[in-house]
This record gives structure tokens, sequence and C-alpha cells, in this order.
């Protein structure tokens, strides 16, 4: 996990990273005066919203770039390459909420018995990873919280998200993995 500082420090890279690129259409320069913390290699989630409601959400879930760069890339990626919305604009830019999500490395959950993840998954905690051959649907911990979700609901909607059937969760060849995150806003 990262400090307060850097997180915050992600948070306005998001912001700025979006706007240049709005701007510009391009990508901006790596700063050069960034928390070294950040050189990490960390999973990264950049949310938008909008009114209260998502606008584009995008992130690497695993730890492939350091935390600067996967910050730059998933919040261009949120605003102008989620397939769920149009592109945002200039215009509504200051209209968006942003938000910041560091993750930590997904671990699979190891059950005998499916009704054991009950036990293993903490609402507002963990996030979920569910996967099923090629498919594989992720939540970020906060969408549980804010949806009032049961852990069951939980493992349910993040199999919606693979597509899936909701209760593939119960089947032997689904893998569950959870994950932490930290939320900067």
């Amino acid at each position: 996990m990262v400090s307060e500082e850097s997180g915050k420090y992600l948070l306005n890279l998001a912001k700025e990273s979006i706007k240049y690129y709005l701007e510009n259409g391009e990508k901006m320069e790596k700063p050069n005066d960034y928390p070294l913390e950040l050189d990490e290699k960390l999973g990264v989630f950049v949310t938008l919203n909008k009114n209260n409601y998502l606008r584009g959400c995008i992130g690497y879930p695993e730890p492939i770039l350091p935390a600067i760069d996967a910050t730059m890339e998933v919040a261009i990626a949120a605003a102008v390459n989620d397939p769920r919305f149009p592109q945002v604009t200039l215009d509504e830019f200051e209209s968006l909420d942003f938000e910041v999500t560091v993750l930590t490395k997904p671990e699979v959950i190891y059950v005998a018995h499916p009704d054991q993840y009950f036990e293993e998954i903490e609402i507002g905690r963990d996030g979920l990873i569910v996967q099923k051959g090629y498919s594989r649907g992720l939540l970020l911990p906060q969408v549980a919280v804010e949806n009032k979700f049961s852990v069951e609901d939980f493992l349910e909607h993040t199999c919606m998200k693979a597509g899936i059937s909701a209760d593939s969760w119960m089947d032997e060849s689904c893998d569950v993995s959870k994950f932490q995150g930290q939320i900067f806003k």
C-alpha cells in the first residue's frame, strides 16, 4: 500500500493526465518530482463518476507497471476507452468526481466447499475477481458497500461482470480471488 501523500499525488496525477489528454490528444510526460514509492508495481484503478453515476472505470488488477505509470495509463483509458460509455469531453471534465484505488496483489481463495467463501470474504475490505475459463470479472471493494451487497450478492455480481451465470462461484472450475484496495477520492 502507499502513503496518504502518495495516494493524493496519484489522484491529482489522474486528473492532470485526463485533462492534458483531452486538451492535447496525447499522453503527458511523466513528472520528475513524484514520490519514489510510486515506482513500485501495483494494481491501480481509476473511477470517474458524474452526478453520483459511474462515468468510466478502467484499471490493472495485477501489479504489472509502476503505480505512477499505471495511474497515468488507466486514467486516460477510463476517460476515453471504457466501452460502456462515450468518451469524456473537456466540457464535462469539471463535473467529474475522481477516484484512484491502489490494489494489493490478488490472492486465490481456496475452499473445500463454496459456503466457506462467506467466512473468507469481508464486505468493505475485499474486492473480488472471479475467473472461469477465459471469462473474468472484477469488482472493487467499494462496489459491495455502495450497493449494500451481501457476500453472496457480491459473488453473484462479480460472476455476472465476467459474463457467466450468477451461481458460477459455486462451481469447482471457477476461481475466486480477493484483494484489498486503498481508495483516494
